[in-house]
Parts: C-alpha cells; structure tokens; sequence
C-alpha cells in the first residue's frame, strides 16, 4: 500500500471547490488538518474529506458577510 501524497492548498481548494484563500482560512480558523513543510501547507485528501465529513464546516460564521 502506497502512503497518500500530500497535496497543495490550491489542489485542495479545487478538490473542494472553493478559492485557495478559503483553504487558508479554514486551516488558521476551523482546524482543516494540515502539515507544514518549510513554508508550505500540506494536506491530505482523504484528511481534509474526513474533516468535511465530521463537521468541519458546520462551525464556520461568515467572516465580513464572506461565506466562502
């Protein structure tokens, strides 16, 4: 079995269908499972869709009428 690669904010953001700065903000804010390497955020997908799937999003208050 082949470990799960890890994946950029970008990649995530498209998996998710939402905009990158979305991904950055729900990592700083709600927790979306993240590993730094040097400068970078790295996520798993599977990580990130349990996230969703146990109510990652369910918390998440608009921040200035943004609901993105």
């Amino acid at each position: 079995m082949e470990p799960e690669p890890w994946v950029t904010a970008e990649q995530v953001a498209h998996h998710l269908g939402v905009v990158k700065d979305t991904v950055y903000r729900w990592r700083e804010h709600r927790n979306l499972p993240a590993h730094r390497v040097g400068r970078l955020w790295k996520f798993q997908i599977s990580k990130v869709d349990e996230w969703v799937r146990t109510g990652g999003l369910d918390t998440f208050s608009t921040e200035n009428g943004d609901a993105s």
